[in-house]
């Protein structure tokens, strides 16, 4: 391949690269995978907390926030968040963004919030989303 037909200043016909065209090859025909039957239905639980920061938070040592602070879907107050361990798993968002999974520790008590250089601030949106699955 001429590497002076690949550099150009300009757009000209003279200095167009074609390239071969690709053919399909047939392999044969390819047959669908065999239709799998699940035993069982896995029903999934969503349960979600919310709390809507009253005052700034300063996260260099870290907090502990009870699970008396949030509300359910409903808007009613909880005493505790449901977790489904082993066959589940717990979410955190914070002001709408996934947080990860590191940085934070739920407990059926409460939300514990790793130190971090940031203070999370009055108005923001805590979310907590606890998800389990079951077999029917």
């Amino acid at each position: 391949m001429d590497l002076q037909k690949l550099m150009c200043d300009t757009c000209c016909e003279n200095n167009r690269v074609f390239w071969p065209r690709i053919k399909a090859v047939d392999i044969g025909s390819i047959h669908s995978p065999s239709e799998v039957t699940p035993v069982g239905t896995i029903i999934p639980t969503i349960n979600r907390y919310f709390y809507i920061v009253t005052e700034d938070i300063d996260l260099t040592n870290g907090v502990t926030l009870p699970a008396n602070l949030f509300t359910d879907d409903n808007g009613d107050p909880v005493t505790e968040f449901t977790l489904f361990n082993p066959n589940g798993y717990v979410n955190l968002y914070i002001n709408a963004v996934m947080q990860e999974g590191g940085a934070y520790k739920v407990t059926p008590d409460s939300l514990t919030l790793n130190p971090f250089n940031a203070t999370i601030f009055a108005g923001t949106p805590i979310i907590i989303e606890s998800l389990g699955f079951q077999k029917m």
